[in-house]
């Protein structure tokens, strides 16, 4: 890893405001968009970019503001990567968030994150806290194939549960789903299962497939050879180099999805999930102003 000053920390406005503390990840999943060559990466991407000063900017940007939001984070570096347990960064942010009285919506795939469990549960009580967790698949064997440095889905399941005991709400990333791997019917209706048992507020899943850019594609493919040898030839000349590349069951899962949240009362429109999460409540925003 390495450390850098950054200018600024928080980016967008109203309800959209996010930063990203690293860049880069060591996760190592074989799908990880945040490798295409669009981010314009000018170091290795297991070579993490620390943004030391992020701990600074932000309690600088929080202070400025008159009115209090949701910070998200997670969207494109996880926030409890391996490093996080010696630099502390993400934690340092939380207290921030916590002191300044604004919400806080976070995404990650680690179970590290129950090392701040306290601080979420913290922030939830002052103002509001979603927790966001990435289950792909079921099968913890297959997880160990394609996010091989992280922990397992079942570990994530009860990161879920550890969450719900605290009160903190939880949604679900169910994405990607790569075509003739994780695209089963017993793995959606797993993964849903543990999502009910758990009380997941909602789950996030645009369509049953996945996308493909240039530098994701390449290191992708090779990660294809290595563990599903012969599959590679049918993504191109199925897929050739589409963006969008579709399970070819999405109809089917996404019917299943559709129904079995429906049924259960869980979220499943993306536009509902994200308004959810980017919403502060009118009297958590008064009473952080008041604290202020």
């Amino acid at each position: 890893m390495h450390f850098v000053d950054a200018k600024g920390i928080l980016t967008g406005t109203g309800g959209r405001v996010g930063m990203n503390l690293y860049r880069g990840c060591t996760h190592g999943c074989i799908y990880c968009d945040s490798r295409s060559k669009c981010y314009q990466f000018t170091h290795a991407f297991e070579d993490i970019e620390v943004k030391q000063n992020a701990p600074q900017l932000l309690e600088a940007a929080l202070r400025s503001k008159r009115k209090a939001c949701m910070i998200g984070t997670g969207s494109m570096s996880d926030p409890y990567m391996h490093c996080e347990t010696e630099l502390r960064l993400t934690r340092r942010c939380l207290e921030i968030i916590l002191q300044y009285g604004f919400g806080l919506a976070i995404q990650t795939k680690s179970d590290r994150i129950l090392e701040d469990i306290d601080l979420l549960e913290a922030i939830h009580q002052k103002a509001k806290c979603v927790v966001q967790i990435t289950l792909t698949t079921y099968d913890d064997a297959l997880c160990k194939l394609i996010e091989p440095n992280v922990c397992n889905t079942k570990r994530r399941i009860e990161v879920l549960k550890e969450m719900q005991k605290r009160g903190i709400p939880t949604m679900v990333w169910l994405t990607p789903i790569l075509p003739f791997i994780n695209d089963t019917k017993e793995n959606i209706s797993a993964i849903l299962k543990a999502c009910i048992e758990t009380g997941v507020k909602g789950v996030i899943c645009f369509d049953m497939g996945m996308t493909l850019r240039e530098g994701d594609r390449e290191y992708f493919y090779a990660a294809l050879d290595q563990h599903f040898p012969g599959l590679k030839q049918t993504y191109m000349e199925r897929y050739g180099n589409a963006y969008e590349v579709p399970s070819p069951n999405a109809r089917e899962l996404m019917g299943l999805f559709r129904k079995t949240c429906r049924e259960n009362g869980m979220m499943y429109d993306p536009g509902e999930c994200f308004s959810y999460m980017q919403t502060l409540p009118d009297r958590y925003q008064q009473m952080s102003l008041f604290d202020l």
